[in-house]
């Protein structure tokens, strides 16, 4: 599959849950500025489960790439990078469902897309032109997907901790760590790695080659 034909830069952030993806993304999104990029995260594109009672949605398995609409994405992505605005959805992730609203974007020169499953998906894969992976510890990931179910998601340590052992983890190994190898870099020890940072930028600066935002 060939990349639509564009000037948009298209950068893709992955890593395990709590990896430090956001750290790297603010990183990105305030060096070239928040005008300049639009950053659609693939979390919101999980499946409405509207159809299923609430404890039934609460069995459900979040880090297998089933869970994402992920053709929509692409399709959304492909729309973009041939200068159509589209309709991002927003998803509830107490209730686990979709809000009736949806968040219209307009393209942009970068567009940044994150997510822990993005580099799974071959197709969604092929329109990135740069593919950078956080790499943390688990131990250090684990305590910081704790900190923000309980505090964001307003969940429980003990669901938080049965969801990790149960999915969480094992779909890691089976998904998000294999995926490692499409990555064109690689930041090691979480988003605050100073020299990956600066290598980060001095790639994205000659992929955009020579463009008003370099």
């Amino acid at each position: 599959m060939k990349k639509p034909k564009t000037n948009a830069l298209v950068i893709g952030v992955a890593g395990g849950s709590g990896s430090g993806k956001t750290t790297v993304v603010n990183l990105i999104c305030d060096h070239f500025g928040q005008q300049n990029i639009l950053r659609i995260e693939h979390d919101s594109y999980y499946r409405d489960l509207k159809h299923m009672p609430f404890k039934d949605r609460l069995q459900q398995n979040f880090d297998h790439p089933a869970s994402l609409e992920t053709d929509l994405l692409i399709q959304h992505l492909k729309a973009l990078l041939k200068g159509y605005p589209v309709h991002v959805p927003q998803y509830n992730f107490a209730e686990h469902i979709r809000s009736e609203d949806h968040l219209e974007v307009q393209p942009t020169p970068v567009i940044l897309i994150d997510g822990i499953l993005i580099f799974s998906e071959p197709e969604l894969r092929e329109l990135m032109d740069v593919k950078i992976f956080v790499d943390t510890d688990d131990d250090i990931r684990l305590l910081r997907r704790i900190q923000r179910d309980i505090s964001e998601r307003k969940r429980d340590l003990d669901s938080v901790l049965l969801q990790y052992e149960t999915f969480v983890r094992p779909m890691h190994l089976k998904f998000v760590e294999p995926s490692k190898r499409y990555a064109d870099v690689i930041i090691p020890h979480g988003g605050k790695n100073q020299v990956a940072q600066e290598m980060l930028i001095s790639m994205i600066h000659r992929k955009l080659d020579g463009s008003s935002l370099s």
